[in-house]
């Protein structure tokens, strides 16, 4: 039984097909309503009569819609063609490297030749070919990597509230800038972001590449209050989230986790997922502020190898210190207030709402002992203690002279390091060549008389405590010596003689001040 062939109506067509149906029925309708022969019609527009004659006919028995142009029946099908000849064809598409379609249609004729296969068009490998699944393509050619950034389905982790998420990471800004000797280099930036608000907690500036030091060093500044009134974000978190660096995965770093009672949280080996706020902010760095500096030099015009561009000149104009004053300045007075989209307030303002009290440490010195990771061992020399060919001075040291102490320094600001002794915070001691701070000689002066006074009172209170003892032994052994002679009086007349004939023995001492008269004498 001929099945009925159904004709869609006008709103199902396409705006191609209603194109197509209009432009069409301006040449049927002189046919049909106005009575010009067909022939007249076909010669004016142009239409081979035989062409003209079925459009009318399909005019007259559907309608305007009759007169779209219908997709073919057999679209999406593939004729002439086996399953082993389409699965050659994909499987040579799957491959890699990747290969061209001319390449895919030489190698699949010629393996139909050898089968006895029918041997596929040009037309049919395209097609075939272009029908393959995008991520399947991406996972063959590209691997389970790319596949999953781009087809995976993500569990994105959103902070409900301010500090209860930051995260961390490194970036090797395109800049160059003048290091100590005068020379060239791109520093590296680590910061540390909310994820709630975006705003920053903390940032730094460094030329070596990023360690745990670094980590340390910036999640410092992130959880103590800022100088800044601007700069208000501050707080212990409540997770800390970077990716899978030996800098984030110290174990000094799990133990500082502990004692602040903050959870540590890791992205998978190669599966940086969720971290595309921090990501984004280092693009804001880069266009918003890093083009605007002298030195900037955008990141598609590195070398791709070490051997390219080598004999380019590079030339920094700002030194690190300059650089990072300009960048604070940027970050408190742009970025922090800058209203991002899909907010309706600033990072520093999204940070400060909803009244939030932050966890704080109980001092700065206990955070040092927590997060400055770099700790040297030294002995306090009476000039000081030296480190690093450079002499740090602090009056409270005198107390200390001889003594092993532990030194915790920033290893890019040597202006100061800071003293334990036995776990206890000591002072911070100054090296007057690398800081605007003095310790003048009247200080020192002063220092080492107290140091003295309280030696000698020391010295003063073990004297008088020997003494007592002392005493209290001689008398002792005066009333032993003194029974003994009494007990022995009934003894021998020689014995009880002795003491006498030892009394004479003995020569007598003149008291008599001698004085010196003369060297012949």
């Amino acid at each position: 039984m001929k099945q009925e062939r159904r004709v869609p109506s006008l709103t199902e067509l396409t705006e191609e097909q209603r194109t197509e149906a209009y432009r069409r029925y301006e040449v049927v309708k002189e046919c049909v309503e106005e009575g010009v022969p067909q022939t007249e019609v076909a010669r004016e527009y142009g239409v081979p009569l035989s062409t003209l004659q079925r459009w009318v006919h399909q005019y007259r028995e559907d309608g305007l819609c009759g007169l779209a142009r219908q997709p073919r029946a057999d679209r999406g099908t593939r004729r002439n063609l086996s399953e082993e000849v389409v699965k050659v064809i994909e499987g040579l598409a799957l491959r890699k490297p990747r290969r061209s379609m001319a390449t895919i249609h030489r190698q699949v004729s010629a393996i139909a030749l050898t089968q006895g296969w029918e041997e596929p068009s040009y037309a049919q490998v395209y097609r075939i070919v272009k029908a393959l699944s995008p991520a399947l393509v991406t996972l063959a050619q590209e691997g389970a990597g790319s596949y999953r950034e781009e087809y995976e389905l993500l569990y994105r982790r959103e902070a409900g509230r301010a500090n209860e998420i930051w995260q961390a990471d490194h970036c090797l800004l395109p800049i160059w800038v003048k290091d100590g000797q005068g020379k060239s280099a791109r520093p590296w930036l680590t910061v540390i972001e909310d994820d709630k608000s975006r705003a920053i907690a903390g940032y730094r500036f460094s030329w070596s590449a990023p360690s745990a030091i670094q980590t340390a060093l910036t999640l410092r500044q992130a959880i103590w209050r800022k100088e800044d009134p601007q700069w208000q974000v501050c707080g212990i978190p409540e997770v800390f989230y970077t990716d899978h660096g030996s800098d984030f995965t110290s174990v000094h770093l799990e133990q500082v986790g502990a004692d602040l009672k903050m959870q540590l949280v890791f992205s998978q080996v190669g599966r940086p997922r969720g971290r595309g706020k921090i990501e984004r902010f280092f693009q804001s760095v880069e266009q918003l502020f890093l083009e605007r500096q002298p030195g900037y030099a955008p990141s598609e015009a590195w070398p791709k190898s070490v051997g390219q561009g080598a004999g380019k000149e590079r030339a920094g104009v700002l030194t690190l210190w300059e650089l990072e004053q300009c960048f604070r300045e940027w970050l408190l007075s742009d970025y922090h207030r800058r209203v991002q989209k899909g907010h309706s307030r600033g990072p520093q303002e999204r940070w400060e709402e909803g009244g939030l009290l932050p966890r704080m440490p109980e001092s700065l010195e206990q955070l040092d002992l927590l997060l400055v990771q770099v700790a040297r061992k030294r002995r306090v020399q009476q000039s000081g203690i030296a480190f690093e060919g450079y002499t740090y001075l602090d009056p409270t040291l005198s107390a200390y002279v001889g003594e092993e102490v532990m030194i915790r320094y920033d290893p890019i600001d040597l202006a100061e390091i800071r003293v334990f002794f036995q776990n206890r915070f000591v002072c911070r001691a100054i090296c007057p060549e690398l800081s605007g701070q003095t310790v003048s000689l009247k200080e020192i002066v002063a220092a080492r008389q107290a140091r003295r006074r309280d030696l000698r009172g020391e010295l003063a209170e073990r004297k008088a405590l020997v003494k007592h003892y002392v005493k209290r032994e001689a008398e002792t052994s005066r009333r032993a010596t003194a029974e003994q002679a009494v007990g022995g009086e009934s003894g021998s007349s020689e014995a009880g003689s002795s003491p006498a004939k030892m009394q004479e023995q003995e020569a007598p001492v003149s008291t008599k001040t001698r004085l010196k008269r003369y060297r012949n004498e």
